[in-house]
């Protein structure tokens, strides 16, 4: 398993762009809120969390359609059904997703505080919502394996996943923005939210990668 997480890395990194693309995305939502909203830094503070929390969930679905499709077109997705079983392939899948995360979603919670400053944030707001992102954001990316599972049999199935994958994410969104607030905001509370949204991710762990290696089970038959 440690050689298949060094393969993925290496194959994403190999493929360029990825990491890249998502930075570029996630920039490009950033930079085009002021221009929707106004010149209102407190209000841009205000809504800060939840925008860094929508563009970081948009580029994470760039690059889900990758996740699986190389293996298909070489043939070594056939290999990786058919010679394990139903328990080893869900970890497989788990491995990819977290190479996957790494590759492409791990460089988006890097620049985010870098971001944070273009909307106006403080430090404890944006320290917030870096930490939120880098626990809540692997929890989008094992949901997308089995959106990237069920249309990888698809010639382009990027939209579909998207369309299968987005309104699933929205509870992690929800307590992902609620800890980003909570922390900035002296009512609200911070380790309510933060520990829902822990528990998501530890629950999509097990949960994303299973649903994902039995579509992959049924798109091989």
């Amino acid at each position: 398993m440690l050689a298949l997480y060094l393969r993925d890395l290496r194959l994403g990194i190999r493929a360029g762009g990825g990491a890249l693309t998502g930075v570029i995305f996630f920039l490009a939502v950033i930079a085009t809120i002021p221009f929707g909203v106004g010149p209102d830094l407190n209000l841009l503070a205000r809504i800060g969390p939840a925008i860094l929390w929508i563009g970081a969930l948009l580029a994470s679905l760039l690059g889900l359609d990758r996740l699986f499709q190389a293996e298909r077109e070489d043939g070594s997705l056939d290999l990786l059904v058919l010679n394990r079983d139903r328990h080893m392939l869900a970890f497989t899948v788990f491995v990819k997703c977290l190479a996957h995360w790494t590759v492409s979603v791990l460089p988006l919670v890097v620049a985010s505080p870098l971001l944070g400053l273009f909307m106006n944030m403080n430090p404890t707001g944006i320290g917030a919502t870096a930490l939120t992102l880098l626990v809540g954001t692997p929890a989008i990316t094992f949901i997308g394996a089995a959106g990237a599972a069920v249309a990888v049999a698809l010639p382009r199935g990027g939209l579909l996943i998207s369309v299968l994958v987005l309104p699933i994410t929205i509870p992690v969104l929800i307590f992902g923005v609620s800890a980003s607030y909570g922390a900035v905001n002296d009512p609200d509370p911070f380790f309510q939210p933060f520990l829902i949204l822990a528990a998501l991710t530890l629950f999509l762990a097990v949960v994303g990668p299973v649903a994902a290696a039995l579509a992959l089970r049924h798109s091989g038959d």
